[in-house]
C-alpha cells in the first residue's frame, strides 16, 4: 500500500525457533514477548525461518 512504512527485519535465538516445532501457541507468545522487550512499540507481522518482520507502531 502506497505510505506505508517498510517493515523492518531482525533475527531471534534458536531456543525460540525450537519452540515453532514444539509447540506453536508458546512458540506464538516467547516471539511476542521477546520483542516487545527489544522493541517497544513494533509489532510482530510475519516469521520466517531466520527472520521475524516487524512493523514500527509507535506513534500511532
Amino acid at each position: 500500500m502506497i505510505g506505508e512504512k517498510p517493515l523492518m527485519r531482525s533475527m531471534m535465538g534458536e531456543r525460540i525457533w525450537k519452540l515453532m516445532r514444539e509447540d506453536r501457541d508458546l512458540f506464538q507468545q516467547e516471539t511476542r514477548a521477546y520483542f516487545a522487550r527489544a522493541y517497544p512499540g513494533w509489532t510482530v507481522v510475519k516469521v520466517k525461518y531466520p527472520i521475524v518482520f516487524l512493523r514500527d507502531d509507535r506513534g500511532r
